[in-house]
């Protein structure tokens, strides 16, 4: 279980200061899909680097399993996302002069798995092993990302608008993709959009605006990717 308490994260110093969360509590449990949703500017994308130990907060604490992330040094914190935690973003971050299969090792190694390629596969793109970014499409690439970060073997998978520079067809593919792996691994998700109708195929939806949770309401009974709006 991943808890939140009391969370408050501001930009700037003095008068300039800018207040981005304001005392957000909430709790997560181990194999949940729990998506954010919120206006650009609302606090989602900060709130997530916090719960995932990319950025520390002015104040609060978050717990993964009663291990205070929040009071771990600097050491302790790289060790603990390299462990625990795998990322997705917007933008692929592949390393261009790699090929698909030495992308998604660099995730493996990190957890000294050797049997990554099972993973590849996973994401549809045993075929692509040897192709290089360039060589991709859009969908190939995110996939290829979604690989890397699977191939540590992560207790948690975040995903901050994973969808975000896909066209509906690719996103929906790569949304699947996702969907399939984690009830396959029993992985934790929690994925940032802007994209609304995603929030269908989620076991929990966090609803922040302003920095502050406006809502979290359970989803009785989560959609497909191929069944949801776009």
């Amino acid at each position: 279980m991943i808890e939140i308490k009391d969370i408050k994260k501001s930009y700037g110093k003095g008068e300039a200061a800018a207040a981005v969360l304001k005392g957000i509590s909430l709790k997560i449990e181990d194999g949940e899909f729990t998506v954010i949703v919120g206006a650009s500017g609302s606090g989602k994308s900060t709130f997530l680097n916090v719960i995932s130990g990319l950025e520390c907060p002015d104040g609060g604490s978050v717990f993964y399993n009663e291990k205070e992330i929040t009071a771990l040094s600097d050491n302790e914190l790289t060790a603990f996302r390299k462990e625990t935690v795998g990322f997705v973003f917007q933008q692929y971050y592949l390393l261009p002069n790699m090929t698909v299969d030495k992308n998604v090792k660099m995730g493996a190694d990190l957890a000294g798995n050797q049997e990554y390629r099972g993973v590849i596969e996973a994401v549809g793109l045993g075929e692509k092993l040897h192709k290089y970014p360039s060589e991709l499409s859009g969908g190939e690439q995110q996939r290829a990302a979604v690989a890397r970060a699977l191939a540590k073997k992560p207790e948690v998978l975040f995903l901050d608008e994973p969808t975000g520079a896909l066209d509906e067809e690719t996103g929906r593919q790569v949304l699947d993709y996702i969907s399939k792996l984690q009830k396959e691994y029993g992985f934790t998700v929690v994925m940032v959009t802007h994209n609304q109708n995603i929030a269908e195929m989620a076991d929990v939806v966090v609803k922040m605006n302003s920095g502050r949770l406006s809502e979290v309401c359970a989803n009785a009974a989560p959609k497909t990717a191929y069944e949801i709006g776009w």
